[in-house]
């Protein structure tokens, strides 16, 4: 009797272990189940996101490309006119005009730039520059405001930073030309300066201070961290600053990709000084061997010989008007197809190649040219960015890439390289 309670004890212990064991199992089962209906649920959100994200990049890239390839010719054309009736150099008309498209290519590039940095894409480059021209270049740059607004700028460089660094010189020049654009919008009658200062040296990186300092309105304190988001613009007065709100938030994200912070001080009604310290190489060796290397001018050369290949009929106003100022010879085509009968029947020192065209693009004719054993220099003219085309244009057997719209000292820049690493190889 005994053995038998023992038994039936036994029995209902293990089928309460059997029935604890069976409801995990289910409780696991049923935990699987949901867990992988949210991992489904993720991927799916995932896919959206980035179907979404890729959607917003080529819209981006789309939109600033439509904006680009007009805006290239509006600035050109203003060149054109005012190099040939120089009796209209101070004309107002002629000023706004160039003014407004310059101001309506800064809000191209800055949607363009803020799209770059969220998708992390933009890499730092290790250059070569002066930094006295680059910071010169900026001031020339941005005098217009400066004469709007009665403001005098200045700018004040430390002898000490050395004549060559190397490091990345657009990203520099981005991060000052927001700072004093955004000074000289709030300083009217006022002064806004630009300091250069070396701080410390490290082995071969040299540490400069960099600060711009306006006496504007200044910014509220409770405003000061809020004026570095995505387009926000602070209220200040009764005064309509334009402007996107996007600037001051491409400097921090530029600052950031340079390792480095940004600091303010500002009083109202007294100004503010923005200031922040990069590292740059200093290598005099690197330096002379890079200078060595960079062109020279093409006036001591024979007359380059330039294939334009553009269906844009005002840009190939535009493009012709550069070349033929620098008595340098141009033939103009408007498609891929006329380009190849062009390089059968004429020989041409470079290919200038706007990629954007119908019946064939410029990838497409580039290849054909190299199929052909073709190997003169190919440059590519986009209105897209240069980082979106840059690897295809190099598959394509394209040598560089300039993007749209140019100065004319950038083009024969491009040229002037193009023509020596030729003759340097023959």
């Amino acid at each position: 009797m005994q053995l038998l309670i023992s038994l039936s004890l036994m029995i209902i212990i293990l089928l309460l272990l059997l029935l604890t064991l069976y409801k995990n199992v289910k409780i696991r089962e049923q935990a699987n189940q949901e867990l992988q209906l949210a991992n489904e649920a993720l991927i799916e959100a995932k896919e959206k996101a980035e179907e979404a994200s890729q959607l917003k990049s080529q819209f981006v890239s789309t939109i600033t490309h439509e904006l680009r390839t007009p805006l290239y010719g509006v600035i050109g054309i203003t060149n054109i006119i005012l190099d040939e009736h120089k009796e209209l150099f101070n004309s107002p008309h002629l000023k706004s005009l160039k003014f407004s498209a310059k101001y309506l290519l800064s809000l191209v590039n800055d949607i363009l730039q803020i799209n770059k940095i969220e998708e992390k894409r933009i890499v730092l480059e290790s250059l070569i520059f002066n930094l006295t021209d680059e910071i010169t270049m900026i001031k020339n740059s941005v005098e217009y405001i400066a004469d709007k607004n009665n403001d005098v700028l200045t700018v004040e460089i430390d002898t000490a930073i050395p004549e060559f660094l190397i490091g990345d010189k657009l990203r520099l020049s981005q991060i000052i030309m927001n700072l004093v654009s955004n000074a000289l919008k709030f300083t009217k009658n006022g002064e806004v300066a630009i300091f250069a200062n070396l701080k410390n040296v490290v082995d071969k990186t040299y540490f400069i201070e960099f600060q711009v300092k306006d006496t504007g309105i200044g910014i509220a304190k409770e405003d000061q961290e809020k004026i570095f988001e995505k387009f926000v613009q602070i209220e200040r007065k009764e005064e309509d600053y334009q402007g996107t709100g996007l600037g001051l938030s491409i400097v921090l994200s530029l600052i950031k990709l340079f390792n480095s912070e940004i600091d303010i001080v500002s009083e109202e009604n007294i100004g503010t000084t923005f200031s922040f310290t990069i590292g740059f190489e200093f290598d005099e060796d690197k330096s002379k061997e890079i200078i060595n290397n960079i062109e020279v001018d093409l006036s001591s050369r024979h007359l380059c010989n330039i294939l334009v290949v553009e269906d844009n009929k005002i840009n190939q106003v535009v493009t012709k008007k550069m070349i033929e100022v620098s008595n340098m010879s141009c033939t103009i085509v408007d498609d891929g197809f006329a380009a190849l009968v062009a390089l059968e029947r004429e020989s041409f020192d470079i290919v200038l190649m706007d990629i954007n065209m119908p019946l064939i693009n410029g990838f497409d004719t580039s290849r054909k040219i190299r199929e052909k054993g073709i190997t003169i220099p190919i440059i590519a003219l986009t209105a897209f960015d240069k980082q979106e085309v840059a690897e295809q244009a190099i598959s394509a057997g394209m040598n560089d890439v300039l993007m749209k719209p140019f100065e004319s000292s950038m083009l024969f820049q491009v040229i002037q390289n193009q023509v020596n690493k030729r003759e340097t190889v023959d």
